[in-house]
């Protein structure tokens, strides 16, 4: 059998083949609420055979959304539709998974189909927090307030009831997202935080956070269930966060009780030039894994079912996320288990069709 389609078990939870659907924001929420559209994005992923399907960033308070159609689990009436989708994920065989965010310096911006930069507080805009009062750049101008102990508090609490609400949701699996330029990754990264006091300044102080997070999600999220951390494995400017701070930090993470992480790049600052190619981001993947010894997940312009396999093979990733790919086609895993000289397993209703 090919390795993308062998099942992979993490904790109680088994995935039946090593393909996910990477968070992808949708921008279509009503405050925080799922809709049919969701029921049908998702559905449609769970129905081309992805073994994991993860719901886009969800934001863990109004405060904590990139836009205003950004999806939450800050409200107890998400958690109804939630579920709805989840059950019929779920009933196409696949692991419905939801990945935990906060925006930071990134939030109140417009959706981007109507405008660009930070919606203006008078358009029903919101204040932002990060580590310090520096803004990202253009076109996110608005420089936020730096967050004070109070506000973390607040955010480690935000995390912990967001991760309880996914449990009633239906979720298997929660990922974190400290990745991407967000409130999370921002504490990481020594371009962005600034900070002098406890949560500033040394490695240790720069992951505090996210260390208080993950315990935190961790005490609310069942233990037989997985839980997934994505970090920006590298800042790709010199002074920035580093492939070594990553696997530190997935060591911490591992012992916290993490059990997978999501290997992504950039997002911390703006004008960054990365140097993307299919693949790009694999050895991120394969340094963590190797080094924490916990697995990871790769992604980043991976297209092709025979590049994603050998991924596998190599042992550079146990999961391999598509985003992009899977927009285009939705049906890219049955597609990969024909290209790969395996028998496809689409629902009943399209065998005909494969």
């Amino acid at each position: 059998m090919a390795r993308l389609f062998e099942p992979l078990t993490l904790r109680s939870v088994t995935l039946p083949n090593r393909i996910g659907v990477a968070p992808m924001c949708m921008y279509s929420s009503v405050d925080g609420h799922p809709t049919d559209w969701h029921l049908v994005h998702l559905g449609t992923r769970a129905v081309g055979g992805a073994g994991l399907v993860i719901h886009e960033a969800t934001a863990v308070s109004a405060q904590g959304r990139i836009t205003p159609g950004d999806a939450g689990l800050y409200l107890d009436s998400h958690i109804a539709p939630l579920r709805r989708i989840n059950d019929f994920i779920r009933q196409q065989g696949a692991v419905p998974a939801v990945q935990l965010a906060h925006a930071g310096r990134k939030a109140s911006t417009f959706v981007p189909w109507a405008g660009s930069g930070h919606v203006p507080l008078e358009q029903g805009g919101w204040e932002v927090i990060g580590p310090c009062d520096v803004p990202f750049g253009a076109p996110l101008t608005r420089a936020p307030r730096a967050a004070t102990e109070d506000d973390l508090r607040g955010v480690v609490a935000d995390f912990e009831r967001a991760a309880a609400r996914a449990v009633e949701a239906g979720f298997d699996v929660v990922e974190i997202h400290a990745a991407h330029g967000y409130l999370l990754h921002s504490f990481l990264s020594p371009l962005v935080n600034q900070r002098t006091d406890r949560y500033g300044g040394s490695f240790e102080n720069r992951i505090r956070l996210l260390l208080e997070v993950t315990a935190a999600v961790r005490r609310a999220w069942p233990h037989d269930k997985p839980l997934f951390v994505r970090l920006s494995a590298s800042d790709w400017v010199a002074g920035g966060w580093t492939i070594e701070d990553s696997v530190a930090l997935a060591l911490e993470l591992k012992a916290l009780g993490v059990d997978l992480i999501d290997c992504s790049s950039g997002g911390a600052i703006s004008g960054v030039r990365i140097p993307t190619a299919p693949g790009y981001q694999v050895p991120f993947a394969e340094a963590v894994r190797q080094q924490a010894q916990i697995p990871t997940a790769a992604v980043g312009l991976i297209t092709d079912p025979h590049h994603a396999e050998a991924i596998l093979q190599n042992g550079q990733a146990d999961v391999i996320l598509l985003a992009r790919e899977l927009l285009r086609n939705p049906y890219w895993p049955h597609q990969a288990a024909q290209a790969l000289g395996q028998r496809p397993k689409p629902p009943v209703q399209y065998e005909r069709g494969f």
